[in-house]
């Protein structure tokens, strides 16, 4: 095993066109020294799961301020499974209701950040989940 970086996609499911802070969060990780894969905006399900795939990623985030994270968000989840990358880290953030955030994690993700969470909250969280050594 060698170490290297964390290497975290950070995606923007659905039509939400707020990524700012989607933005700030993959350039804090960055700053921690991982590296940062960011699809940018109006993904779907299926080119994210394709991107982190392709870009070989230990973490998932994905950012959503829409509204849609109950259809959005399950959906990622299921490709990844369907595609044997239960290794994956996946968390999310945006503005969830802590109900929706609860079965989001009950469904497999392992934490949802709501507003608030500040960027060392979210790289800490991913360190202590994610081994070096792999």
């Amino acid at each position: 095993m060698t170490q290297r970086k964390i290497r975290v996609l950070v995606g923007k499911p659905g039509l939400d066109g707020h990524d700012r802070g989607a933005k700030v969060v993959a350039a804090a990780l960055r700053d921690r020294g991982m590296e940062v894969i960011y699809t940018g905006l109006h993904r779907t399900p299926e080119q994210i799961v394709d991107a982190a795939e392709q870009e070989d990623v230990d973490v998932v985030g994905l950012s959503i301020l829409s509204g849609s994270h109950m259809e959005l968000l399950p959906r990622v989840l299921r490709l990844l499974r369907q595609r044997g990358m239960q290794r994956v880290l996946l968390v999310g953030g945006g503005i969830i209701p802590d109900e929706d955030a609860a079965a989001l994690r009950d469904d497999g993700f392992a934490r949802i950040f709501g507003p608030g969470a500040t960027t060392a909250e979210i790289a800490d969280f991913i360190e202590q989940n994610i081994p070096l050594e792999r």
